[in-house]
């Protein structure tokens, strides 16, 4: 019922399909070639499969591949499922990498394709949202963190080649914190980091265990977690802001959540102060830049990355799990959808908070205290 990655790779690839049943957003941080993006639920129905061949069913780790093989088969299809998933082709991956020459010319290529395919869409929107927000000033020590996904691998390239190009002296350093990840996802991370030439810097936490077993929130608390551990070890190291790997959808993302689930008009910044950490800011240097130019950037490169590390997504449970689809995931699909109709709606969503005129709204907050229209409506 199982195929390893290793046999799988000795079979003639016109005898197979490879279907990832993984969500949309799980691919979208890394896909095996050619592999056919589908639903488990909605296989027999897909007309891009070709039921002939053998049926290769891949998702995170193995185990939700391994129940929809199973059905398969007892519908009396030909289907296995690849043992240990995308995570499992994605070591041998780097394994053959290893074995050829490719991975000494990868780097070279990743940064000739920041200077000119994408200099445009990335580089140029990297370096303004760096000079229109102030992001980077002389004398900064700046912790770059990198989580192992593309949107952080990329921000530490681009700090990069913006060392190449100081007009001033900051000094930049590649944080990685490993709050309890398993040997295969940190193996991901440390691997991609040589392909990259990153030297990053590695110190460990306990944060996973801590929130494994809490069932309101987890990932709102790790979250909350990560960040403090992030500016405590980044202030120990002499840094006086940390940057975090939030572009642009984020963003327009971000506001739309706050409107239609948190009743209120806000934003991700592109850099705060932190209120537990004195002398400390937080920087957002991708803010500018667009999911899809990051996508776009990681394919052209070959590269591949992991969307999450931690103990949930090891035991596959996001995997096409309808429950937990989050709320993001929902506010993806909708400006998905308002776009069919007005190509515009994202610029609109991010200018609407640069656009804010107080006279027409009935109330809102500033340092923390409320303010109402009628405060001074009987002066005017």
């Amino acid at each position: 019922m199982e195929i390893t990655v290793q046999d799988l790779n000795r079979l003639d690839k016109e005898k197979y399909q490879l279907v990832d049943i993984r969500s949309k957003v799980e691919i979208s941080h890394g896909a095996i070639p050619e592999a056919i993006s589908v639903s488990a639920d909605e296989i027999e129905g897909n007309t891009e499969i070709d039921f002939s061949k053998k049926i290769v069913i891949c998702c995170s780790r193995g185990k939700n591949s391994l129940t929809t093989a199973q059905k398969l088969v007892e519908k009396g299809y030909d289907a296995v499922s690849l043992s240990g998933g995308y995570m499992a082709w994605l070591l041998d991956y780097f394994q053959e990498e290893k074995q050829g020459e490719k991975q000494k010319e990868v780097n070279k290529e990743v940064e000739q394709s920041i200077r000119k395919k994408f200099r445009k869409n990335i580089w140029c929107r990297f370096t303004k949202a760096i000079n229109q927000y102030e992001l980077v000033k002389e004398g900064d020590c700046i912790a770059v963190c990198i989580s192992g996904g593309k949107d952080s691998m990329l921000m530490a390239k681009l700090f990069q080649e913006l060392k190449l190009h100081n007009k001033f002296a900051f000094e930049v350093k590649f944080l990685v914190m490993d709050p309890g990840y398993s040997p295969a996802n940190r193996t991901v991370i440390e691997e991609n980091a040589k392909k990259l030439n990153i030297p990053i810097e590695i110190f460990e936490s306990d944060i996973f265990e801590s929130v494994y077993h809490v069932e309101k929130s987890p990932c709102y608390l790790c979250a909350r977690m990560r960040r403090g551990h992030l500016y405590h070890y980044a202030k120990e190291l002499g840094c006086n802001k940390i940057a975090l790997g939030h572009h642009y959808d984020d963003v327009i993302e971000t506001i739309l959540m706050g409107m239609l689930y948190g009743a209120q008009v806000q934003t991700m910044m592109p850099k705060l102060h932190s209120t537990n950490f004195e002398g400390m800011e937080l920087i957002r240097p991708l803010y500018l830049i667009r999911e899809d130019d990051i996508k776009a950037w990681r394919d052209y490169n070959e590269l591949h990355f992991i969307q999450c590390a931690c103990k949930f997504t090891d035991t596959c449970t996001t995997c096409n799990n309808e429950e937990n689809l989050s709320k993001r995931v929902e506010i993806k699909n909708l400006i998905r959808e308002l776009k069919k109709t007005n190509p515009f709606v994202e610029a609109n969503i991010f200018k609407s908070v640069e656009n804010v005129n107080l006279d027409t709204v009935v109330a809102y907050k500033a340092a923390g205290v409320r303010h109402s229209f009628l405060d001074d409506y009987d002066k005017k």
